[in-house]
């Protein structure tokens, strides 16, 4: 019988590469991979009855899929971060544009990340979301002694000492993933390097210059390699959703519907925060969501960033009287840092769901602080990227020294929560340039000043 389930698995996979040859969008693939393998998942329990022999043997095989995936998720971390950062710093012209505006910009940005984190994390802890209970990764959690020595390092230190081990005391060592806070590590190494770069610039330009091009051409390499694990998603996805069901209990299998409507309350509490800054900044909230609402639908729908970035610039500059300068760097920062949804509230709250299952007490002001330290940080490094919510719960997560396997599992219903967090980053951007010309007091020079300035 195992053989027959696997041949099953293996029908449908060919099934999604067909829709894939029909270019069939890569969001009706994932919702079709998800509804697969919620169908298969539980015909294996009603067939087979939970923890029978079959569905553990059958399990056996499709964790090469589903685990594959999380091995190739993890892969791509380091040259991830290292690669976005110094790509999205060497967009700026000079040093002295990014001590100003640049610096505000990238500032406002950290800032409203660490309050959607801090929401993110009270939403989860609010409607008692955990990951006990849940099967993950079977890697990770299998890989207890390290899990084990990196909790007992977490509580060893102080808040002070784990903040200056992000500071690397070896290039290369750090590049390896080995370090305490590896991550955060090569975090700050890309950034060191992209002001390096800009440093240059003014006086070896044509070192800079050649320095930049390599950059970029490994950036496009890294972001080959990321296209090709965003293609075998539905595939994984298939493979993990079905995994999951066919070992859960009812209870698990409702803690992800609790997930989704934990998720939209953050996103909204966010949005809600949002209107407030512009409120303290004397902009009308109200014609804030009547200009920028087309644009919010766009992204709500398109579910990418990146691909909302001209109707942005074209709102904050038409809609919005925003001056070009802002509103171009605005959006396009907001599209690689501080992401409000993907990189805010979505690796909090996982965060917060995993660490019981490792002995950490999310409740506690240490955990706490530090989660919402790492994911401002960790924010920085998700340039650009579909998918960029689950690489930045990875970042998160394996700097807090968590297992990610629970990353893999939820990407089944990403696209009920995508929406959402994308509308949300979309509007982070735009928030941040209204705030940003507010405090620098630039305006457009065709413009008056801006019609959202409340009477």
């Amino acid at each position: 019988m195992v053989i027959v389930n696997v041949l099953i698995v293996f029908a449908l996979f060919i099934g999604l590469y067909t829709l894939e040859k029909k270019q069939v969008s890569f969001g009706k693939r994932i919702l079709i991979a998800l509804f697969a393998g919620i169908l298969l998942g539980t015909g294996y329990q009603f067939a087979y009855g939970a923890g029978s022999s079959v569905i553990r043997d059958t399990i056996s095989w499709l964790n090469i899929p589903a685990n594959g995936y999380i091995r190739l998720l993890k892969l791509i971390v380091t040259p991830l971060v290292l690669t976005s950062i110094i790509s999205s710093i060497l967009q700026l012209k000079d040093l002295r544009s990014f001590r100003t505006t640049g610096l505000l910009i990238v500032g406002i940005l950290l800032f409203t990340t660490v309050i959607a984190a801090s929401i993110g994390a009270g939403s989860a802890l609010g409607y008692g979301l955990s990951a006990e209970g849940m099967p993950t990764g079977d890697a990770e959690l299998g890989a207890s002694q390290k899990i084990e020595t990196k909790l007992d390092s977490f509580q060893a230190k102080s808040i002070q000492e784990q903040l200056t081990e992000i500071i690397p005391t070896n290039v290369f060592y750090a590049l390896t993933g080995q370090g305490s806070s590896d991550t955060l590590s090569v975090v700050f190494l890309a950034v060191l390097i992209g002001i390096s770069i800009l440093r240059i610039r003014q006086y070896k330009p044509e070192t800079a210059e050649l320095l930049s091009k390599a950059i970029l051409a490994l950036q496009d390499i890294v972001m080959e390699i990321v296209d090709f694990i965003l293609r075998i998603s539905p595939y994984s996805i298939l493979a993990l959703i079905t995994k999951f069901i066919a070992m859960s209990s009812l209870d698990s299998i409702l803690k992800l519907i609790t997930f989704v409507v934990a998720s939209y309350t953050a996103i909204l509490l966010m949005f809600a925060v949002h209107l407030l800054l512009l409120s303290l900044a004397r902009y009308n909230p109200l014609h804030y969501v009547q200009k920028a609402f087309p644009t919010l639908s766009f992204a709500f729908m398109s579910r990418t960033s990146a691909g909302t970035l001209p109707l942005t610039v074209r709102t904050l500059e038409k809609d919005l009287g925003v001056s070009g300068g802002i509103a171009n760097l605005s959006a396009s920062f907001g599209i690689s840092i501080g992401q409000n949804g993907c990189a805010g509230v979505y690796p909090a709250m996982l965060a917060v769901m995993i660490a019981p299952t490792v002995g950490i007490d999310p409740f506690t002001l240490p955990f706490l602080l530090k989660l919402v330290i790492v994911t401002a940080l960790g924010s920085l490094g998700i340039a650009g990227v579909g998918g960029g919510a689950t690489f930045a719960a990875i970042v998160v997560l394996s700097t807090m020294g968590l297992p990610v396997g629970l990353v893999g599992l939820l990407i089944a219903i990403e696209p009920l929560i995508d929406m959402g967090r994308t509308a949300l980053n979309v509007s982070d951007a735009m928030v941040t340039a209204l705030l940003t010309q507010r405090l620098t007091g630039e305006q457009p020079a065709d413009k008056e000043p801006s019609p959202l300035a409340a009477s």
